[in-house]
């Protein structure tokens, strides 16, 4: 579990190519000073194990479902990720709750430079849009940000000149891939209310009644 308060601006410094994976190797050197093989390091938010520490890197196993989802398939020596170490019980939670389990990816469509913040909108896959709400939590490339706007198709955040500075976002263009994690609060409720959603207009369910009557006593 991660907060999306990213650590580190990380570098690759190694990919090496798999049958159905890839193995990367992440220069770090904050996020690895206390970092132990099987240990969970985000990167870009993807939550990868740490199979290496050697100074100052980590290696990791990238899976192919992980490849498929997430921008990590293009990821290439001297590339700058985000770095985020998991959280630790009794911490601050600066951000909102993130898996480092990417739903999906997106584009950024549009910078729109201000004084003092920067206003970028980014392409909502549509399997994605209905989780995410105005004024809700997502996470971009493992950074918590706050939707500011949001449409069927896009949404723009708004970042302050430390988000700029000490993560990719700073450093991405337009028509650059971004990897997105919807709030998985989200997606348990829209589980949960699915049956009773799906039954509201029908006939009512065996014992339906009787626990609509216990439950009022």
């Amino acid at each position: 579990m991660f907060t999306g308060i990213v650590e580190e601006l990380g570098e690759v410094t190694e990919v090496t190519e798999l049958a159905d994976a890839a193995r990367i190797t992440v220069a770090g050197p904050l996020v690895t000073e206390d970092a132990r093989h099987g240990d969970s390091i985000a990167v870009n938010g993807v939550c990868l194990t740490v199979v290496e520490v050697h100074d100052g890197r980590f290696t990791a196993d990238v899976m192919l479902e992980t490849l498929r989802r997430s921008s990590l398939a293009g990821v290439a020596p001297g590339e700058r990720v985000n770095l985020e170490r998991a959280a630790m019980l009794g911490h601050r939670l600066g951000g909102h709750l993130v898996q480092g389990h990417v739903d999906g990816t997106g584009r950024v469509l549009r910078r729109e430079p201000a004084e003092h913040w920067e206003l970028v909108r980014i392409s909502l896959p549509p399997e994605l849009a209905r989780y995410v709400v105005h004024k809700g939590s997502i996470t971009v490339d493992g950074a918590s940000l706050t939707v500011a706007h949001l449409t069927d198709t896009d949404f723009t955040v708004s970042l302050i000149p430390t988000t700029l500075q000490l993560t990719t976002l700073g450093l991405r263009d337009v028509g650059d891939q971004v990897n997105l994690e919807v709030d998985v609060v989200a997606k348990y409720v829209e589980r949960l209310a699915a049956p009773h959603l799906a039954t509201r207009d029908g006939p009512a369910v065996e014992g339906e009644n009787a626990a609509v009557d216990s439950s009022s006593t």
